[in-house]
């Protein structure tokens, strides 16, 4: 009986443990695609070679298309859900949303500024 109810209060703690990071990790991890908003996703990790080239790059562009592109980065090291919500294969991947929030492109691997740009005209995103 004394072990059974030791094996309760683990598995108890166990779980509760298990809830609280997860509800930590979906706090942390903004909502996207933005609402009426073109969405640059990129999901990666910031020890990731290519993620890391990218860093820069997504930093000039969030803040060139600020209140007019929403550019957001997940490192899906630290928070996989995201990642899995949306089944990616490798990182980085980037992820674009047109302003309704529907997908409307996907690229994995490194992706320069001008590549970036490029879809951003598309979707009719000016600077």
């Amino acid at each position: 009986m004394k072990r059974r109810v030791v094996l309760v209060l683990l598995g108890t703690l166990a779980l509760c443990s298990a809830v609280a990071a997860n509800a930590q990790s979906v706090l942390l991890v903004p909502k996207f695609p933005v609402k009426d908003m073109v969405t640059l996703v990129d999901l990666g990790a910031t020890d990731c070679i290519p993620c890391k080239m990218m860093a820069p790059i997504l930093v000039e562009v969030r803040r060139e298309y600020e209140g007019k592109a929403a550019v957001i980065f997940i490192d899906v090291w630290k928070h996989p859900a995201p990642a899995r919500q949306v089944g990616i294969r490798t990182i980085p991947t980037q992820i674009f949303y047109d302003r309704a929030g529907k997908e409307v492109g996907r690229h994995e691997g490194f992706l320069d500024k001008k590549s970036i740009v490029t879809v951003f005209e598309r979707l009719g995103v000016r600077k």
